[in-house]
C-alpha cells in the first residue's frame, strides 16, 4: 500500500476498500459514504485523499467547490482549505478542515474507517 494522506491515527487503522482509483481520473472531487458518513475524495495531481463533505465554516457542500494548486475551495464563501494540513485561508473563523487517512493499493482506493470512527463530531 502506498500512503496518501496522513498517517494512522494511532496504529489500530481498519482499512475500507472504498472504489477504483480510476473513478478519479476525471474529476478532482468525489462523494462517497464510508461507514454512514459522507466524504469527499479528493484528487489534487497526482494526491489522492479524504476529507470531511461539509463545509466546518457553513456546512456547504464541498463536493461543489473547486480543487486548484493544493487546496479546496468552499462553494459558499470562497475560502479555501489546505489539502496537506486542513488549514482555513486567512481572515475565516474556522477549525481545520478534517482529513482521512487513504491509501492505494492494486489500483483501488481505501480510506481508515477506524479516523472516521474516531473523530469528533
Amino acid at each position: 500500500m502506498t500512503d496518501c494522506a496522513a498517517t494512522d491515527h494511532d496504529g489500530r487503522a481498519r482499512w475500507v476498500d472504498v472504489l477504483p482509483l480510476e473513478r478519479l481520473a476525471d474529476q478532482a472531487i468525489l462523494r462517497v459514504r464510508v461507514e454512514a458518513v459522507d466524504l469527499l475524495l479528493v484528487r489534487d495531481g497526482e494526491r489522492i485523499m479524504a476529507c470531511e463533505r461539509a463545509c466546518p465554516h457553513e456546512h456547504a457542500d464541498l463536493s461543489l467547490g473547486r480543487v486548484a494548486e493544493g487546496r479546496l475551495f468552499c462553494p459558499r464563501h470562497f475560502a479555501s482549505f489546505d489539502l496537506g494540513d486542513g488549514h482555513i485561508s486567512a481572515g475565516w473563523p474556522s477549525r481545520p478542515l478534517r482529513r482521512y487517512p487513504t491509501r492505494i493499493k492494486d489500483g483501488r482506493i481505501w480510506i481508515d474507517a477506524a479516523a472516521i470512527d474516531g473523530a469528533a463530531p
